[in-house]
């Protein structure tokens, strides 16, 4: 805690000061003493509370009428409770005497105007500003926590190219409540802010990551003026004749980052311009966390699937389309079609963009984070999905291309996990990587940085550089189950599929065929596919790579074998990288309790696809329901399948990132 300003007093003539309501003022009694005194006393106006500071072990506090020693220590600290009504109409005096019977030797007088400077934000979290509530500078995580939430303005309320941050003026009312509120308390006689100024002001680095707008009154978008900003680290406030309260409104220009911790600082300063060299007499500042940037998992419920329409040498996408149609339906989930002017025939919706969100206690709406894969859909997030409360974040790479694991396939987040003590109530993001190789694929720095710093979401490194694509949603996925543990992991699994063949061969069904019902696709029987050496030892080769993953996901989400389901699926390596024999069945889309699985056209046992079987007796006792779908020629013959082709909008969590503890 600071220490209280202190004021000196003189025998020969009164002192003048000025105080904060509520704020100690030390009076420093030792300043100037007259000859032969010993002891002292203090009185003051009612307005003021007056407070002796001394060591118990030194001095005892004097009964009745006594005075205090001036050999002891003993500090005096005033309070005023009340703003004053006029210039110095609040006195403290301090008599100084010989001895406890003798009359008084002197008097100090000191004259005080009181005034209420205050900078207030919604520092217990309720979404509305109350004054004085508690340590402002601060921020602490935790239900116990306090300290404000800016959010980055990222959203865009009236139609342009660029997001609200962007602009050095209000474009809407509407804007403010994307905005932090912040009121500045300024009571105190006019007089004194003749001679008295009000300074706001951000450190040079804060004032690049973040706007305030000054209010005053009325609806016109003239009456908000942006006074501190990347260009205006400094404002002297503008306090009108009889003005108590001044309301201002922050927002938020960046998201944390490798080089931004998101806490951000704002501070008032009320200064004394009478002499040649300006004085501060009181300073007070409050701190606000830049609201991260969160992920939803497949256990959130859906609320728009998103899915493109595209032309290849096949013809239109538009049999997937009505199976996703469907399939949205039955979820009750809205669908959303991107045309084919929109995405120049880029199917890959996944790869492009992730949906999340950014909630403060006044607001929360979605973001949408925009991949720097760059290629047909590249303008269709800024273009089409931004717009009224829903925001838009990208991260660029600096003179190099994108790879492909800096496409979001190759992003995902578990369902909130235990891991040992520590709770992750928002879950545990996921990319995939070159580790544990020495060299190799990884997602970009930038994207990783800005994964990292959101702080609440703690990333996990998988190993997806043994995949040709090198996402981590081609082994794995997460399920919503109705039970105590509310999900289920999702991995493939070809020791699981060469099981499944090698009982069905048991079984006598060797001659049933892989790939039986397409056209395209040359059918190979069960009994070829176990003979097959090469398919087994890329099998075993994928296997060992699942399996190093496997243990990671135990580890670092806190799961035990029985909340992983292996699900049959084999591939084949083309070189050093391994791609799906059959259409990737983890690679599915996950719409509450319905799954869209890509049909994998295994073998023909009793009129039924075993494959198919197979998953339905794993998930659907879990109270999930598979729908199989075909997505061969538009998806899985170009290294992609349904979770590559769409992407899911679901609602936030309830629970409040700032009641975790990072």
């Amino acid at each position: 805690m600071a220490s209280p300003r202190a004021v000196q007093l003189s025998l020969r003539k009164p002192t003048h000061a000025v105080c904060v309501v509520g704020v100690e003022t030390l009076v420093n009694v030792y300043s100037d003493v007259p000859k032969g005194a010993k002891t002292f006393g203090v009185s003051g106006s009612s307005e003021v509370k007056i407070y002796m500071v001394y060591d118990p072990s030194r001095v005892a506090e004097p009964a009745g009428w006594a005075h205090w020693p001036l050999d002891a220590n003993v500090d005096v600290v005033v309070v005023a409770d009340t703003v004053s009504k006029d210039l110095y109409d609040f006195k403290v005096k301090v008599s100084y005497f010989e001895s406890q019977e003798a009359a008084a030797l002197a008097h100090s007088v000191l004259y005080l105007t009181a005034v209420d400077v205050s900078l207030d934000v919604d520092t217990g979290r309720t979404g509305k500003v109350k004054k004085g509530s508690g340590d402002k500078k601060t921020w602490r995580w935790g239900p116990g926590g306090s300290g404000a939430i800016l959010l980055v303005n990222c959203d865009r309320d009236i139609h342009g190219s660029r997001e609200d941050l962007h602009a050095n003026h209000l474009k809407s009312l509407e804007d403010l409540q994307d905005m932090s509120p912040m009121v500045l308390s300024c009571g105190g006689p006019d007089e004194l802010f003749e001679s008295h100024k009000l300074v706001l002001k951000a450190s040079l680095s804060d004032s690049r990551r973040l706007k305030v707008f000054c209010a005053r009154g009325g609806t016109s978008l003239s009456n908000y003026k942006q006074v501190l900003g990347p260009r205006h680290s400094s404002y002297e406030v503008e306090r009108h004749s009889g003005e108590r309260a001044i309301q201002f409104y922050v927002e938020g220009l960046a998201f944390p980052d490798a080089s931004f911790s998101g806490l951000l600082s704002l501070s008032v300063s009320l200064v004394d311009t009478r002499p040649l060299s300006e004085v501060s007499v009181f300073t007070d500042s409050v701190t606000f966390r830049v609201a991260p940037w969160i992920m939803t998992p497949n256990t959130q419920p859906p609320l728009e699937l998103y899915v493109c329409s595209v032309t290849d040498i096949h013809g239109r996408n538009d049999k997937f389309l009505e199976d996703m149609s469907h399939l949205a339906t039955k979820a009750n989930c809205k669908l959303v079609v991107c045309p084919r002017a929109e995405n120049r025939n880029d199917r890959w919706i996944q790869d492009e963009l992730e949906f999340g969100y950014i909630d403060a206690p006044h607001k929360s709406f979605p973001v949408v984070f925009d991949s720097p894969r760059n290629r047909g859909l590249r303008d269709f997030a800024l273009k089409r999905i931004l717009g009224p409360d829903f925001g838009y974040v990208t991260r660029e790479i600096e003179f190099a291309g994108a790879s492909g694991l800096d496409s979001f396939g190759n992003l995902d987040v578990s369902p909130p996990v235990r891991v040992g003590n520590t709770d992750y109530p928002l879950g545990r993001i996921l990319i995939g990587g070159s580790f544990p190789k020495p060299s190799g694929r990884r997602m970009a720095r930038v994207v990783r940085d800005f994964l990292q710093a959101q702080q609440v979401q703690s990333p996990v490194e998988l190993y997806s550089d043994w995949l040709s694509v090198g996402h981590v949603d081609e082994f794995l996925s997460f399920v919503p189950t109705s039970d105590q543990k509310g999900f289920r992991l999702l991995l493939a699994s070809p020791s699981a599929c060469l099981q499944l063949f090698q009982e069905k061969k048991e079984e006598g069904y060797g001659e049933a065929e892989q790939f039986d019902g397409l056209k395209h696709k040359a059918k190979r029987s069960i009994n070829d596919i176990l003979a097959d050496k090469h398919l087994r030892r890329d099998s075993a080769h994928v296997q060992k790579c699942i399996d190093w993953n496997r243990e990671v996901l135990k580890r670092e989400l806190g799961l035990s074998e029985s909340d992983i389901v292996d699900i049959p699926q084999l591939f084949f390596l083309k070189g050093a990288y391994a791609e799906a024999f059959f259409p990737d069945m983890v690679n599915m889309v996950v719409l509450g309790k319905y799954l869209g699985i890509p049909k994998p056209f295994g073998p023909i046992i009793n009129g039924r696809c075993c494959l198919e079987e197979k998953v339905r007796s794993l998930l659907e006792p879990l109270g999930l329901r598979c729908v199989f779908i075909d997505d061969f020629l538009f998806y899985h013959q170009l290294l992609g399948e349904i979770h590559c082709g769409t992407n899911v909008r679901r609602k936030p969590f309830t629970f409040k990132w700032w009641n975790s503890v990072p």
